[in-house]
């Protein structure tokens, strides 16, 4: 996903599920689409329910912010798009996108999250610093673990810490606890088999500064060089799960579908 801004970040597409009936959103973070006047999303071309490697659509987007129904609370970096009109405006045009949706039945309830130990393994999906598969068209995975308890809300907001390299482009990755072969229940020793959940949405890292790049300051009776440069901590910020479901839901009230 690419706005006016020459940024590069992350979008995925998500299935709320109610009545019978499938919403598709896209999603990402606010901060990707505020003041975008133009975004572009690429999509792999389908062929027979099978996505074409190396055959990209992109879509260009005008008024590309305006799109975007942004989450309720304008300290979650959440924000949500109906996709079907999308869809369908493609298809009328002949033109049949591949993709894939991530299912609200993969959202951890709170008996979920109560379950999972401090420490969980995760992956998420992306393109961090603008890196991807050019040839193929395909994005970049990473993995980490969690660095604070998913069942509790870091600093009192829906969100919680992953210790794993999170850079820029990775804004709007998906993060999914991702267990295969054997994994442990809290309270309940070890399970064989696989399991797999949506955490939630990467919107940020910790930083911190360090004399390093020439920035100016003011001083006492004069003004002098110093050099100020950026370390990551590799700590990155996610956004739970149940933010993306609330933007949706908001969403669906404002057009009285709920």
């Amino acid at each position: 996903m690419e706005n006016s801004r020459k940024g590069v970040a992350t979008g995925f597409v998500f299935d709320y599920n109610i009545e019978e009936k499938n919403y598709l959103f896209l999603v990402t973070n606010k901060h990707v689409v505020t003041d975008a006047k133009i975004g572009k999303i690429n999509f792999l071309m389908n062929k027979n329910g099978k996505p074409q490697l190396g055959q990209s659509y992109p879509i260009t987007i005008a008024g590309f912010e305006k799109i975007w129904h942004d989450h309720p609370d304008q300290d979650i970096d959440v924000t949500v798009s109906p996709f079907g009109p999308l869809l369908k405006k493609l298809g009328e045009s002949g033109v049949n996108i591949f993709y894939k949706s991530i299912p609200r039945n993969l959202v951890p309830s709170k008996d979920d999250l109560m379950s999972l130990d401090s420490i969980e393994d995760v992956v998420f999906i992306g393109y961090p610093s603008g890196i991807w598969d050019s040839t193929n068209f395909l994005p970049i995975t990473r993995k980490g673990i969690t660095a604070t308890p998913i069942c509790i809300d870091f600093k009192g907001k829906p969100q919680f810490v992953i210790d794993a390299s999170v850079f820029e482009g990775s804004s709007g990755s998906p993060v999914f606890l991702y267990n295969t072969g054997m994994y442990t229940i809290k309270g309940k020793g070890a399970t064989v088999g696989s399991r797999l959940l949506f955490l939630g949405i990467i919107a940020g890292v910790f930083f911190k500064n360090e004399e390093n790049d020439i920035r100016i300051r003011h001083v006492p009776t004069s003004v002098e060089p110093f050099v100020v440069s950026r370390q990551m901590l590799d700590l990155g910020i996610v956004f739970k799960a149940s933010t993306i479901t609330d933007a949706i839901e908001d969403c669906l009230k404002e057009h009285k579908i709920l």
